[in-house]
């Protein structure tokens, strides 16, 4: 009986000094600040939009480098609407963004599966017609060159068919009438999160980030 007792401790002790680790690690690495790339010319229009959790990266519907409609199409979404001028990109997990409306409806099962890699991933796009600066929406001025690569970066992260589609996830679990999920790549974990995604979308496109973060006021510390 001892034994086992001393056996359940250990496993506790260990867990808690995991834990802590992560606190201290996420936060000390979300202080180092990868800088902008230097002279750049500010040819294209970025934000970055927060929920309070969660962070998008919000650029153009379409320009002279990718028509975004072509591939997450206007029809997807409940309104159909092709007038709106920016679309927003957010990788996450699948069991949060299609089981969890609300924290309170978060189950045990998603929460294991997010936190240790065993999840399937999806990219949640939303079509905005404006957006307005503030503390939750940071605009930013990239290069036409930097965006190729946070197109490259954006691309890759969504599954396709044999054609090269965006796979649609068919689900009434939508935030609005503007908004769509996707198949993604990857496995969400405390390490893989939805905010060091658009993170590492920052850092691949040149753009002010952390050197990692987990969490969207990382990301949002370099941008006030």
């Amino acid at each position: 009986m001892k034994k086992a007792l001393k056996i359940a401790l250990k496993i506790v002790l260990i867990f808690i000094g995991f834990i802590l680790i992560y606190l201290v690690a996420a936060f000390s690495l979300s202080k180092i600040t990868i800088d902008q790339e230097p002279n750049t010319k500010p040819e294209i229009e970025l934000y970055i939009l927060t929920n309070g959790v969660h962070t998008d990266i919000v650029m153009p519907t379409k320009n002279d480098q990718i028509d975004w409609s072509q591939k997450v199409k206007f029809e997807n979404t409940k309104t159909a609407d092709s007038t709106y001028k920016y679309i927003a990109m957010g990788w996450g997990d699948k069991g949060f963004y299609l089981e969890t409306p609300e924290w309170s409806d978060l189950k045990a099962s998603v929460a294991f599966k997010a936190a240790s890699g065993l999840s399937t991933t999806a990219i949640h796009a939303t079509y905005y017609k404006s957006l307005r600066e503030g503390e939750d929406c940071k605009k930013m001025m990239i290069s036409k060159d930097q965006y190729n690569r946070l197109i490259q970066y954006i691309n890759d992260s969504f599954q396709k068919d044999a054609s090269g589609n965006f796979l649609n996830i068919k689900t009434d679990a939508v935030y609005g009438k503007t908004d769509a999920f996707y198949e993604a790549n990857g496995s969400y974990s405390l390490f893989h999160t939805c905010n060091s995604w658009a993170n590492s979308g920052l850092k691949a496109s040149g753009q002010k980030c952390c050197f990692w973060t987990a969490t969207d006021s990382g990301i949002f510390s370099k941008y006030k």
